[in-house]
């Protein structure tokens, strides 16, 4: 299963990654990004985590004992035998007998059990090793999806930086036919002025930090072709029901049940569990059977079979060392995944509490908060185009617009990277068969 798991991603990515440059340019959904991102990794992740290698171990660990045929010549001597009355011998006198030949083959039998336990030691090892890999994908989407939003807000920054000096140099020119036609003072104008160079600055600053962001990812992605430009669609998670309404506990309980990083860390246990009880196998000796045939032409018998075993007595030393050392890495891997278990707790009651914190901020903004502060900035406007207000509440107006506008879209993306981490904490998989969907709202006082 999984491996099924595996090759589902691997063909899902392949097909975003395709999607991923259409004849539009390098705009990006977060997808998108995660394919480009394993299409040029996931080689890789799979060789840090040694899938390979313990797979190649199993085989080994199955393997039966090769066994051994010998070949003996004995009795090499010049006349050898030499007018012998054996049955084998020439009459013929001075005639020689020949040399004995002994054929023999040795096989070695293992007992008490430890080949199949070799066998379950290491399929738990080729196990608890694919799911780390299931743990690197959990944990790699993350710090993907983390750039990919975090590249995303320094473009709604920038888009916003775009939108206030446009903004400010439509003011300013109103304003300059205002102080032609006397309707303003001049220090009024000159304070609208600063304004708007002020905006402008915090536009190219905008920018510094937009491609900044895009340098991370693309570093993230291993540098692709275009990477600096990169664009990040708006698409937000589409909130599914991962039991943000169950209790804690249940939830708890939920991510214990499939957090790959515990189920690795309980496989291992197991795996060292099995190899404690071969260690204390090894005591038992092992017996190596021989069986052949002996043609000896000097004596009474010409041809005849014989057959043996060899046991080794375990009478100085017994393999305590190496049950001791077993018992030593079984607790240890109990106490890891205990260790485990216990940051599970604190990833999901942690998770949980910053998503519904997120989840409840961002629908203050969209309840009501942004189209106040619109509104102000729309009332403080008109009101100092007309001379009603002055020239100080015009500008703390359009200041607050901006720090409003900064913090709904830190909060959306500080949304975005909660709902993903409360699927990480719970060990929910990688969806192959489900993207999240794009929502391409207009932001507020937005024009186009």
């Amino acid at each position: 299963m999984k491996n099924n798991f595996l090759k589902s991603i691997a063909s899902v990515l392949l097909l975003s990654f395709l999607m991923a440059f259409d004849a539009h340019g390098q705009v990006l959904s977060v997808d998108e990004v995660l394919s480009l991102f394993y299409q040029r990794n996931l080689d890789l992740i799979a060789a840090q985590y040694n899938i390979d290698q313990s797979r190649v171990d199993a085989v080994i660990a199955g393997a039966i004992p090769n066994p051994t045929v010998s070949i003996q010549i004995l009795e090499l001597a010049s006349n050898l035998n030499k007018n012998s009355n054996a049955t084998g011998c020439p009459t013929t006198a001075n005639a020689s007998c020949g040399a004995a030949q002994y054929y023999s083959f040795s096989q070695l039998i293992e007992v008490a059990g430890k080949r199949g336990l070799r066998i379950e030691s290491s399929s738990f090892a080729t196990q608890a090793a694919e799911s780390d890999f299931r743990d690197a994908i959990r944990i790699f989407s993350n710090m993907v999806r983390d750039a990919y939003y975090q590249l995303l807000q320094t473009q709604k920054n920038r888009w916003l930086a775009q939108e206030i000096v446009d903004h400010y140099e439509s003011i300013t020119k109103a304003n300059r036919l205002r102080l032609k036609g006397g309707d303003i003072a001049e220090s009024d104008f000159l304070r609208v002025k600063m304004e708007a160079m002020r905006a402008q600055s915090d536009l190219d600053a905008a920018q510094a930090t937009m491609e900044q962001a895009q340098a991370d990812l693309a570093v993230i992605l291993r540098w692709p072709t275009k990477s600096l430009q990169f664009e990040a669609k708006e698409q937000w998670p589409e909130a599914r029901n991962l039991g943000q309404n169950l209790s804690k506990d249940e939830l708890i309980d939920k991510a214990i049940q499939q957090r790959p990083d515990l189920e690795g860390d309980k496989l291992r246990a197991d795996q060292a569990d099995k190899q404690l009880v071969l260690a204390r196998r090894l005591k038992y000796p092992d017996v190596t059977v021989t069986a052949g045939y002996a043609r000896d032409p000097g004596n009474t018998v010409l041809t005849t079979g014989f057959v043996g075993v060899s046991v080794p007595l375990p009478l100085f030393y017994q393999y305590q060392g190496e049950a001791d050392k077993a018992a030593v890495n079984l607790s240890q891997s109990r106490l890891a995944a205990e260790q485990t278990e216990l940051g599970i707790r604190d990833d999901v009651v942690s998770a949980l509490a910053t998503w519904n914190s997120a989840n409840k901020i961002v629908q203050r903004f969209q309840d009501g908060l942004l189209d106040d502060a619109l509104t102000v900035r729309n009332s403080s406007e008109l009101s100092y185009s007309k001379g009603a207000t002055s020239v100080l509440d015009f500008i703390e107006a359009q200041r607050s617009y901006k720090n409003v506008m900064h913090d709904y879209y830190a909060a959306e993306i500080a949304r975005a990277n909660a709902y993903y981490d409360l699927e990480k904490a719970l060990g929910v998989e990688l969806d192959a068969g489900k993207a999240p969907v794009a929502r391409n709202n207009k932001n507020p006082g937005s024009t186009q």
